[in-house]
């Protein structure tokens, strides 16, 4: 098994690209730390891996709140002996998110609290873990809007995106001798209950649809496979990386320099 005897916290692990993960890095032998804010969806991704005879424990945690994100740390210390493994995926992308004239004060402001604070956060607390077990591997929830403008208006999102990118390029420079990797995961659009929920109109999803070059959205299951390489020993000479898992958009967009 490819993560046999590490241990793992996943954050905003409730739905998505995070619970399909834990579940993938419980298969590969994992013990699991889930962690959401949404109980429900937590405590139930604990159970699933349980229930295929994982090791998995659940905490409930705002990571945009400091003390949230360093109980979360501790108690996978506390439970597992160690942390090996930090993915660093909550993030949110609100209905109201729109252009610089129609995005609210409010709406920015939430949207870089968990979508850069919860990283840095993440980081603030994991780090220190990863160090005292001698190192390990940490994977940001970046987006192909990182490197690419949104086809629809979401300027708080794309601009949190970007931040979380560059976050990733330095922390992966600081730390490269350390035996951590810090590596940031761009997924396109994916057929996940956040982006559909955006996407809430016909007209909307076919404006995303026309830009994949493979025509379709990405599954939460597809991600969770690239999540498990930047995550074990395969991917042992990659830092500092933009991954990107986008049915071909940035080939077609992006202009090399």
């Amino acid at each position: 098994m490819r993560l046999k005897d590490k241990a793992a916290l996943v954050t905003g692990a409730g739905s998505g690209i995070g619970y399909q993960t834990a579940l993938r890095f419980a298969r590969e032998g994992a013990s699991i730390v889930a962690v959401d804010i949404n109980e429900e969806g937590g405590l139930q991704c604990a159970a699933d891996i349980r229930q295929r005879d994982g090791a998995a424990t659940f905490v409930h945690a705002d990571v945009s709140r400091a003390a949230d994100c360093e109980k979360m740390v501790a108690a996978a210390e506390a439970t597992y002996g160690k942390l090996d493994i930090l993915f660093n995926n909550a993030g949110i992308s609100h209905a109201d998110d729109d252009d610089a004239i129609n995005t609210s004060e409010a709406v920015w402001d939430m949207t870089m609290a968990v979508n850069v604070k919860g990283v840095f956060l993440g980081c603030k607390f994991g780090i220190p873990a990863l160090q005292r077990a001698g190192g390990g591997s940490i994977i940001n929830t970046a987006s192909f809007v990182a490197v690419l403008g949104a086809a629809t208006p979401q300027l708080a999102y794309t601009a949190s995106k970007g931040a979380v990118l560059s976050m990733t390029r330095e922390l992966a420079m600081i730390h490269a001798r350390e035996n951590i990797r810090v590596n940031a995961l761009c997924p396109g659009p994916l057929r996940t209950e956040l982006l559909m929920k955006y996407l809430d109109t016909d007209d909307k999803k076919q404006r995303r649809l026309v830009h994949i070059p493979m025509g379709r959205f990405g599954e939460a299951t597809e991600i969770a496979d690239a999540v498990l390489f930047l995550a074990s020993d395969e991917s042992s000479f990659v830092t500092g990386s933009a991954f990107m898992v986008d049915g071909g958009i940035t080939a077609a967009y992006v202009t090399p320099e």
